[in-house]
């Protein structure tokens, strides 16, 4: 039963140490600056619109200069009052410093998947940070 024991926990511990490693694309968020960005859609549940929006955004990202570090996703159902699940989408995008995430705003990619989405939402809200060293 030890044997046993000793074995599963060498395996898991194997498994979560060595297992992030294997994926060569994998990066840290940048400490220095970070974008978030919530979108709440005209029509959340219309399922064109959310392809539209889906393909205009991995488009962007696809071809953005300056984001290094990217993040896409839709809220999971909140199960607590401090959760805000109103969102339809939101994006996290890190950047080295400010002045890479300036040169983001301004790329053609950037303004492309503006023109391309901006029917489809009616509030986007953002929240920008950069990074404390601790």
């Amino acid at each position: 039963m030890k044997r046993t024991i000793c074995i599963l926990t060498l395996l898991v511990i194997s498994g979560t140490t060595f297992g992030q490693a294997a994926d060569k694309h994998m990066k840290n968020l940048d400490p220095g600056f970070v974008h978030v960005v919530y979108f709440w859609l005209n029509n959340p549940d219309n399922k064109d619109d959310q392809k539209q929006f889906e393909k205009a955004l991995k488009k962007f990202m696809k071809k953005s200069k300056h984001a290094n570090t990217q993040y896409f996703g839709k809220p999971p159902t909140a199960t607590r009052d401090v959760v805000d699940d109103s969102f339809t989408y939101n994006l996290i995008v890190s950047f080295k410093s400010a002045k890479e995430q300036e040169k983001y705003q301004k790329e053609k990619a950037h303004e492309a998947f503006i023109e391309a989405a901006q029917s489809l939402w009616k509030k986007v809200v953002v929240y920008d940070s950069e990074g404390i060293k601790l």
